[in-house]
């Protein structure tokens, strides 16, 4: 019979992550009904940041800058979630021999984006930045310890499947601005 968690038991998961406790990521790794709970995480962490972005906008006068800023980072967290987990898949398996599925790597890498939800406070002056800061390394520290438990390797591989992919990351996104970039001229030039 396949568990049903409740909110207090995503909480107390969340908790876990954010603790980097290495048992939480290899709990949810081998719980397939955690890929529900690794989804509700992320769009937590993404309305937290998104909100934070909206909040220090709307601080600024600048309502409709505001909402774009939630929405962009609601899709983008997301986004960056299945990215980040198939990327870590690919580099994970075939460069340093890890053995996992997608979708273990998606819900060890949904939770350790838990730190997330303390960008919320990113709307706060001078410190939404040292907050969006640390939740950032956070989620990276977090990161590779999500991807040592599901990939079964070596702290020492982890950190460089995350370093590695947090690079394919980078140029995935600086790809993605440019031809954005490129996409929204013509409209400038209107």
């Amino acid at each position: 019979m396949e568990r049903t968690w409740g909110s207090s038991d995503l909480v107390a998961r969340m908790q876990r992550a954010a603790r980097l406790d290495s048992t939480l990521y290899s709990e949810v790794e081998h719980d397939p009904a955690a890929t529900d709970q690794a989804l509700k995480v992320v769009l937590l962490a993404a309305v937290a940041t998104g909100l934070g972005t909206f909040l220090s906008l709307l601080l600024r006068g600048d309502v409709a800058a505001g909402f774009a800023g939630l929405l962009g980072e609601v899709v983008s967290l997301v986004v960056n979630w299945f990215v980040w987990s198939y990327v870590t898949y690919f580099i994970g398996t075939r460069l340093f021999d890890g053995r996992a599925t997608p979708q273990e790597l998606l819900r060890t890498l949904g939770f350790a984006m838990t730190p997330h939800v303390l960008s919320i406070l990113g709307f706060v002056p001078v410190l939404g930045g040292l907050v969006r800061v640390v939740v950032l390394w956070w989620v990276v520290i977090a990161g590779v310890v999500a991807v040592r438990e599901a990939l079964d390797i070596s702290t020492g591989a982890s950190i460089a499947t995350v370093i590695i992919g947090v690079l394919c990351m980078a140029v995935i996104w600086i790809a993605m601005v440019m031809i954005l970039a490129a996409l929204s001229l013509p409209l400038r030039l209107l």
